[in-house]
Formats: structure tokens, C-alpha cells, sequence
């Protein structure tokens, strides 16, 4: 990739990729202290960003993290950001995290957050995968409790997704679902999951460990309009196993039909539903992003 495809905003200031550095005293670095969203922009236009600058400013204050600048500023920045790659399409991260401080987690020693904002490529899946889906596990390492932390925050400790992912790959597979502590399925490491059964849509429902995901939210969203009945609810390996079709959605996946899970063939890869909730995702975001 080239170097002028990556465009890195740093606490106020542009720098280069090779120059985009943070401290080593960042408890963002040291402890995973933080907070993150991954943004979609099509067209030099960030796709949804009012509902990813909500979710960033829900998972700051639920982690008592005070964001720096008003959500309309940050907005701006991330525009600008935008603006200034020379990419048409790409991928926007944006991070929060408590800031540099002393050695020791104790969060009072950090007292000025610190932002990055990268704007750059994201490919999750090669276009023959993405045509014809993508082979999954079920993953031994489990999505935390939510007794230990809410799905609903978007943090900077990724690690029992980071194993899950590196089961997937010692599998050959492409992707890992991850359970939670009652063996019912959550999310994938870096997306949601639905699954079609006679002619209905289910995906997990946060109260299980999914992440509140944007993309997820606008499936949703699609998929009533066209007149699918959505159910959110429990979803077991079973379930998964003897589903019509599936498919992940993410912001950095968009959609993603789903070939196999654990050796077992799904009945149909792309499904109909599929092709459809995915030419109406495109519409929606051309429609979005061109008004």
C-alpha cells in the first residue's frame, strides 16, 4: 500500500504515516485504555457517521472518558481528515484513548486524552470469497461475560477476538463466531451475524454479547422495509448449522455470505435474500451519500 494512501491526524495535527507516533506511556498502548469506531467513506463522505460519533461518545462515557471536543468539531475533523486522502473509498479509524501517564493502571495519572484519526484502505475479504462466502468456526475462546464488559463498548482490548481469530486462521478458516458462557452464538471477531430461516432474519440480540453494530443496525433496517420479518433472539451452533443461509455484517466486512460453518455446508451461498439486502445496502449508501 502507499504510503500517500494513509492520511493520520494526531492530537490536532496531520503526520505522516512514518511519523504518526504516540507515546509509550499512552494507557491506550500500556493498558488497551481506550475507546475506538471503525467508518465507512464512500464518495469522500463518511457513511452514517452521526450514529459511529454517538456510539464513540456512549463508549467513552461508559468508561468515564471525557472526549476532548464536541461531537460537531470532531465531526469536522473527520471530514477534513477525509478531504485530505486521495482516496475515493476507504476506511476511517478513529481512537480515543486515556492518554499518557505514569506506569500503573490507576486512570487519575493520565490527564489529557489523546485522539488519532487514520484514514485509510480496508479489504477483510478477497471479491472471490465475498461472491461466493467464506468458511467459519466456532471458536473455542469465548466472548466475555457482560458482567465484565458491556458489548456495547467499543474498546481498544481486542484480545479474546484477537484468539478467536488466530483459531480461525490454525483452522484454515476464514472467520471464527464466538460463543458466549451460555453456548449461544454472539458475533463473529469483527462482525455481527444473521442467519435466514423460512424466509425470516435472526441475528443475536445485544443482550447476548453482540456488539450494537451500525451495519447490523441498518440490515435491520433494510430488511423490514423490504418485508422480511427480523427476529432477534438466542442463536445456537445448531441453529447456524441447519439455517437456510448466513451472513456477517460489519463495517469493515459490509456483507459477507457465509459458505460453512465447522465443516458443514449451508444450503445456499449467496442466498436471494442476500443478493437483495445487499443491492438495497448499496442503494442506501449511494442515496446517503449523494444528498
Amino acid at each position: 500500500m502507499s504510503e500517500t494512501q494513509t492520511i493520520c491526524w494526531i492530537n490536532g495535527e496531520f503526520k505522516s504515516k512514518d511519523k504518526a507516533l504516540i507515546s509509550v506511556f499512552d494507557h491506550g498502548f500500556l493498558y488497551g485504555d481506550g475507546v475506538f469506531e471503525g467508518i465507512r467513506f464512500y464518495h469522500k463522505k463518511a457513511f452514517r457517521l452521526p450514529e459511529h460519533i454517538q456510539r464513540l461518545f456512549d463508549s467513552a462515557q461508559a468508561i468515564a472518558l471525557s472526549i476532548p471536543m464536541p461531537a460537531g468539531e470532531l465531526t469536522e475533523i473527520i471530514q477534513q481528515v477525509v478531504a485530505a486522502s486521495n482516496l475515493e473509498h476507504g476506511y476511517i479509524r478513529l481512537i480515543i484513548t486515556r492518554g499518557k501517564g505514569c506506569l500503573g493502571i490507576n486512570p487519575n495519572n493520565c490527564t489529557k486524552p489523546s485522539m488519532v484519526i487514520i484514514a485509510d484502505q480496508l479489504n477483510m475479504i478477497d471479491e472471490h470469497k465475498r461472491e461466493h462466502g467464506v468458511c467459519l468456526i466456532t471458536a473455542a475462546t469465548r466472548k466475555l461475560a457482560l458482567d465484565a464488559v458491556d458489548p456495547r463498548i467499543k474498546s481498544l482490548n481486542y484480545l479474546n477476538h484477537i484468539m478467536a481469530r488466530m483459531e480461525a486462521n490454525h483452522a484454515g478458516a476464514d472467520e471464527a463466531l464466538l460463543l458466549n458462557n451460555n453456548g449461544h452464538i454472539t458475533e463473529g471477531t469483527a462482525d455481527n451475524v444473521f442467519i435466514e430461516k423460512d424466509g425470516k432474519l435472526i441475528t443475536p440480540p445485544t443482550s447476548d454479547g453482540a456488539l450494537a453494530g451500525i451495519t447490523r443496525a441498518t440490515i435491520i433496517e433494510l430488511a423490514i422495509q423490504a418485508g422480511i420479518t427480523v427476529c432477534e433472539q438466542s442463536i445456537a451452533p445448531y441453529d447456524v448449522y441447519t439455517a437456510d443461509a448466513c451472513f456477517l455484517t460489519g463495517t469493515g466486512a459490509e456483507l459477507i455470505p457465509v459458505a460453512s460453518i465447522d465443516g458443514r455446508h449451508l444450503r445456499q451461498c449467496p442466498s436471494d435474500m442476500f443478493k437483495q439486502l445487499s443491492q438495497h445496502f448499496q442503494a442506501l449508501i449511494e442515496h446517503e451519500i449523494r444528498t
